[in-house]
């Protein structure tokens, strides 16, 4: 009987013989056998419905987070990668100060303000400076500008709103449709989540039978791709249970930090609360400065300038980073007084932040360079065969079932 959720196949008649009971005990087994098929049977509409459900944007995510795996290459591919230029054997090792970096880019958008000034792990010397007419003006109507750190040299805009990569990140990060785009698409990723486990509950019965992975090339063709989606699905089970899940945490990522802004940063900012808007006087490179004191095991990811998100009208948010493999994306704030120069305070990120950071590098598979990214990419297209076939096996279940009528 458990085949016949797998294979569509009719279990054959019992004889007689095997329906007499051989023991006194038979009936409790009988009745036993009968709840464990009601239990798969349960599993196995879970399995259908979640899959169901969410396989489309599944398919979007995987089709959109494929290219994005890759996305330095991309850039470089369309032209739209700023590289840093070359400079003579004498200049090799210069280094310019971040106060000259920012005035580079302030030159470059007269009537400006910053907001940040980012130092990507796999550019450190090609910080990126976003600027914007006031401080609170919203991300979408800011400008970047990248600047080669050893010369202070403004080196262009990257690739901007209408670009294939942005169209890219904006589908696999919320289609468009902000915060409520996001918290759907995370609500997929739980719904696919379901779907995998699911799906493993309702194939054990088969692998008991026959062995894990077995793919019977010899039947009916759609007994075959049920086949390919049972093995291919338990090849990236794994993988993909550890990319659902972080990709449904990242979901959560601007509920999680307007938590952390309303909670902790509000709390070290308490007592300027009330204090008049100041002029930021003190250097960028002494807040750094006064920063790798504070965490000297850590190096800067970005400053957040007084007035935005991550930051208040007095101060300086120096963010620093881990330096380690799956600590790149660990953060620690450090709050410098803009008009002094001195320290206010840092704390460790609450557990829900560092859930959320820690988590990140796992979804992206950035971590680990060229093969990490191409495993990656490999088994993103092995989960569209998984979803593609499990769509496959739902839309030709009426010529299974007209197969068996004329039967």
């Amino acid at each position: 009987m458990r085949g016949n959720f797998l294979t569509g196949e009719r279990p054959a008649k019992p004889t007689p013989s095997e329906q007499a009971p051989s023991q006194p005990t038979a009936g409790d087994n009988h009745r036993k056998r009968g709840m464990s098929q009601r239990s798969l049977r349960v599993w196995s509409i879970v399995h259908r419905w979640t899959s169901l459900i969410c396989t489309a944007f599944m398919l979007l995510l995987c089709l959109t987070g494929l290219p994005l795996v890759f996305g330095h290459e991309l850039d470089v591919v369309l032209g739209d990668a700023i590289e840093a230029p070359e400079l003579p054997a004498a200049q090799a090792n210069a280094r310019a100060t971040y106060d000259q970096i920012l005035a580079a880019a302030l030159k470059q958008h007269l009537g400006h303000v910053p907001q940040y000034m980012i130092w990507e792990p796999d550019e450190p010397l090609l910080p990126v400076i976003v600027t914007a007419p006031r401080a609170d003006t919203p991300p979408d109507d800011t400008l970047s500008t990248v600047v080669d750190g050893r010369t202070a040299q403004a080196l262009g805009l990257p690739p901007g709103k209408g670009s294939l990569k942005f169209v890219l990140l904006k589908l696999h990060v919320d289609m468009f449709a902000g915060l409520a785009g996001k918290l759907f698409l995370g609500a997929m990723g739980v719904m696919f989540l379901a779907a995998v486990v699911s799906g493993v509950v309702v194939y054990m019965p088969f692998w008991r039978k026959v062995g894990l992975g077995r793919v019977r090339l010899k039947k009916k063709r759609r007994i075959v791709w049920l086949d390919w989606h049972n093995a291919l699905g338990m090849l990236t089970l794994v993988w993909a249970i550890i990319v659902g899940g972080t990709g449904s945490i990242n979901t959560l990522a601007d509920l999680l930090l307007e938590a952390w802004r309303n909670d902790q940063l509000a709390q070290m900012l308490a007592p300027y609360h009330g204090k008049p808007p100041m002029v930021a006087s003190a250097s960028v490179d002494d807040a750094v400065k006064v920063a790798r004191g504070v965490a000297p095991e850590m190096i800067p990811s970005f400053v957040a300038f007084p007035g935005t998100r991550f930051s208040s009208p007095h101060h300086y948010t120096v963010f620093m980073r881990g330096d380690g493999i799956l600590t790149t994306r660990m953060l620690r704030p450090v709050l410098i007084d803009a008009s002094t120069g001195a320290l206010t305070d840092s704390r460790e990120l609450p557990w829900y932040l560092k859930l959320l950071l820690g988590s990140q590098p796992l979804h992206f598979g950035d971590f680990g360079g060229m093969p990490l990214k191409i495993f990656w990419a490999a088994f993103d297209v092995l989960t569209i065969v998984v979803l593609g076939s499990g769509l496959y096996l739902w839309l030709t279940r009426h010529n299974k079932r007209k197969r068996g009528a004329s039967a």
